[in-house]
């Protein structure tokens, strides 16, 4: 591990859809973010995408940032 597990927040960029959004998550979130999306052979941005429409589809959809921690815990 290259970082510090309780660092803040740090927020990027993403595209979702043809549109730019800026998603705050840990340090530690974001490298299981890349981890998932190299074994699922998909960009970042495609399985954020599919997160996010997964999300929506939800009958109480959290914040994006929150479905991104709970699809990664779930899917650990």
């Amino acid at each position: 591990m290259d970082y510090n597990l309780y660092h803040p927040p740090v927020k990027r960029s993403v595209t979702i859809n043809g549109h730019q959004s800026s998603i705050s998550l840990e340090p530690f979130f974001w490298e299981m973010l890349k981890n998932a999306a190299l074994r699922n052979n998909m960009a970042v941005n495609a399985l954020v995408a599919m997160i996010d429409a997964q999300r929506i589809k939800s009958p109480t959809p959290p914040g994006l940032a929150s479905a991104l921690r709970i699809w990664l815990v779930a899917n650990i």
